[in-house]
C-alpha cells in the first residue's frame, strides 16, 4: 500500500519511514524546515500545496506526525499553533478522505492537566497550555469529521533520529561535555521509544483500527529517573544530573506533573511491544552503536 508521511524529517516521521519500508509499503514523505533526501518540501498550512501532494501520491494511508511542538513557543504564538496543529491536519485528513485514505494523527499527553495520572483514553482532558489545547481540538475535529481516523497520544518520544534533538540526545551531549543537566524530579511521563511507536502505528493502520489510543512506553517515571537511566545505559557520569522542581525551570507553559499514559487499551490489540524506558534506551544504544554514533 501507499503511505504519505507528513513530517518525515522528525523523529516519529523518520521511524515511520523505516517501519513502513520494512513492511513492504511504498512510502512518500514530506518535510517542513529540515530537508530530508528523497522527501518533498511541504508547508502544511498551504491548502493548495496539501491538495496537490495528496492528489499526486494517492495514498492509502496518511500519517501526520508533523506539528508545532515547542510548548513554550506555542504560548506566545497561539494562532500559529492552532494553524499547524489543528487546522492543517484537519484539511489534510479531509483531502485524503476524498481519495479513500485513512488518517493517522499523533497527539500528546499534554492534553491532560497532570493530576492523577497515568491517564486512560476515557479520562477527561484538561490541557494546561496552548500546545495541549491545539492538539485536543485537533483530535476532536478529526474524530468527528473523518471516520477513518486513528488518533495516537504519546509521551516524551526518544530514540535514534536524524536531527538528534530529543531528550536523550540533549542529555548525552551535555554529560559528555561535562555540563550540568537539570531534569525535573516532579514531572512524570511515559517515555516512548520512537521505533516502538512507529511499528505500533503501522500495525494498527494495517488492521484498519480507528479511534483514540494511547501508544507510549509501558513505564511511567519522572524526568530525573529517566535521565538516570539514560546516563546508566550510555555510561555517562550521573554527577552531571541535578534534579530540580519544574517551577525552578521557569517555563512559560504549564506542564502536566503527575502525568503519563496508560497503554492497556493499545497493548490489548497490539503484537508490537511497547517497551519500558530501560529496554527502549538499550535498543537505542544498539542502533547508535551499529551506526557508529554511540
Amino acid at each position: 500500500m501507499r503511505a504519505l508521511v507528513v513530517g518525515m524529517s522528525g523523529q516519529v516521521g523518520g521511524a515511520l519511514q523505516e517501519a513502513l519500508a520494512a513492511r513492504g509499503h511504498e512510502v512518500t514523505g514530506t518535510y517542513g524546515g529540515h530537508a530530508v533526501e528523497g522527501a518533498w518540501p511541504l508547508d502544511i498550512r498551504d491548502p493548495a500545496a496539501v491538495e496537490h501532494a495528496v492528489a499526486f501520491v494517492k495514498p492509502d494511508w496518511i500519517f501526520c506526525p508533523a506539528a508545532l511542538s515547542f510548548v513554550d513557543y506555542c504560548e506566545d504564538h497561539a494562532d500559529e499553533a492552532f494553524a499547524i496543529n489543528r487546522a492543517a491536519p484537519l484539511h489534510l485528513a479531509r483531502m485524503g478522505q476524498r481519495l479513500g485514505a485513512a488518517f493517522v494523527f499523533y497527539s500528546t499527553d499534554y492534553v491532560f492537566d497532570g493530576q492523577g495520572g497515568p491517564f486512560t483514553e476515557e479520562d477527561p482532558a484538561r490541557p494546561l497550555g496552548v500546545y495541549g489545547q491545539s492538539k485536543l481540538e485537533a483530535e476532536r475535529a478529526l474524530l468527528d469529521a473523518v471516520p477513518r481516523t486513528l488518533v495516537l497520544r504519546t509521551s516524551v518520544v526518544y530514540g535514534p533520529e536524524r536531527q538528534e534533538k530529543n531528550f536523550a540526545y540533549q542529555l548525552i551531549r551535555a554529560c559528555r561535555a561535562g555540563q550540568t543537566f537539570r531534569p525535573a524530579i516532579d514531572q512524570r511521563a511515559s517515555p516512548t521509544y520512537n521505533r516502538d511507536l512507529a511499528a505500533a502505528s503501522v500495525e494498527m493502520a494495517e488492521r484498519g483500527l480507528t479511534g483514540l489510543y494511547h501508544v507510549a512506553g509501558s513505564q511511567t517515571l519522572d524526568r530525573y529517573a529517566f535521565a538516570l537511566l539514560v546516563a546508566d545505559v550510555f555510561g555517562l557520569d550521573r554527577s552531571n544530573l541535578v534534579p530540580v522542581k519544574t517551577a525552578e525551570l521557569k517555563q512559560k507553559a504549564g506542564r502536566p506533573l503527575d502525568g503519563g499514559l496508560s497503554v492497556g487499551k493499545a497493548q490489548a490489540v497490539l503484537a508490537t511491544p511497547l517497551r519500558g524506558a530501560e529496554a527502549g534506551l538499550r535498543a537505542m544504544r544498539e542502533v547508535l552503536e551499529t551506526e557508529g554514533k554511540a
